[in-house]
């Protein structure tokens, strides 16, 4: 069995640093005296499962407009790319999906339920439930342990070269996809720029 597994900001969802460039100016058009460092701290402990969804909002201030203020976040400002579903559709005829993402758990399982994505997904590996972050190689055992194949048999599509080479170090295959360009060195197998170009570079991957 070969596994295609995603990263979900910058290669599901359009925006990669969905942080700094959706959730700062989010929070700070509510509050313009929450600093983007707090903002960031905080995304970090609730990515890493240390607080909660509720905890977070809380902590910035916002706790009586919860669950309000979050549920007006993730579906305001994430977007889904309008190619993907079409295409994990079809990879999924071939091939076993799985996601390997840093984000909130709630606000994950939220997004994936939205946006009917855990139809796709045999396996959903997201650093607030396991505790470790990429490029920690941690998170990259906990998703080869849950798929039960050596990591050759898996390739996993991110838009970070610096989660890529970690992937790549443990023997995972890799492609970068480049939906902006941003100042951040060359690293996979393959690139690509949108996901119409996915399945021919897998398939040529797993032959």
């Amino acid at each position: 069995m070969n596994w295609v597994a995603f990263d979900m900001m910058g290669v599901i969802f359009e925006v990669a640093d969905d942080v700094n460039d959706l959730l700062v100016p989010f929070i700070q058009r509510r509050d313009r005296s929450v600093s983007s460092e707090k903002i960031n701290e905080l995304y970090r402990k609730a990515s890493l499962g240390e607080i909660s969804s509720y905890n977070f909002w809380s902590q910035l201030g916002f706790e009586s407009e919860y669950p309000d203020m979050e549920k007006d976040y993730l579906d305001g400002c994430l977007k889904l790319d309008p190619e993907f579903m079409n295409i994990a559709r079809s990879l999924k005829e071939s091939y076993s999906l799985v996601v390997l993402s840093n984000d909130v758990k709630e606000w994950s399982s939220y997004l994936r339920s939205r946006f009917g994505l855990d139809k796709l997904f045999k396996v959903v590996v997201i650093s607030g439930e396991v505790g470790y972050r990429k490029p920690d190689r941690d998170i990259y055992t906990i998703l080869l342990d849950r798929i039960h194949e050596s990591s050759s048999s898996c390739v996993l599509i991110d838009d970070r070269s610096k989660n890529l080479r970690i992937a790549s170090q443990l023997g995972m295959k890799t492609i970068k996809f480049l939906r902006e360009d941003i100042a951040d060195d060359s690293c996979g197998d393959f690139e690509i720029t949108s996901f119409s170009q996915l399945p021919e570079i897998v398939d040529r991957l797993f032959k």
